[in-house]
Parts: structure tokens; sequence; C-alpha cells
């Protein structure tokens, strides 16, 4: 019975311990802001590219 009551206090500490989950979500909101930026860098690279291009020829 007294290791039935130390596992549950284990448990107990186990979920009640949130140490690390500020980091996991740092890391999380910082993989998708790069997803964001390579997914915009892609879809609009080589149209920017055409414009600075254009840009520099008037010059």
């Amino acid at each position: 019975m007294e290791r039935l009551t130390i596992l549950t206090a284990y448990v107990r500490a186990a979920l009640q311990n949130d140490e690390g989950a500020t980091a996991v979500e740092y890391g999380l909101l910082v993989t998708f802001i790069a997803i964001v930026i390579i997914v915009g860098v892609s879809a609009f690279g080589t149209h920017l590219s055409d414009v600075f291009t254009n840009l520099t020829g008037k010059f």
C-alpha cells in the first residue's frame, strides 16, 4: 500500500511539473515563424527578384 502512495505522489508531481513547457512553446513558435518565412520567400522570391532587376535596368 505504501508503494501505491509513493507512486501516486510521483505521478502527481510529474503531472504538475511544467518546467520546460515554455521552452517547448517558444521552440514551436520559432519553428512556425521559420516555416512561414520560408514559404513566403519561396512564393514571392522570384517575383521580387524580377522587380529589382527591372528597377536596376531603369537606372
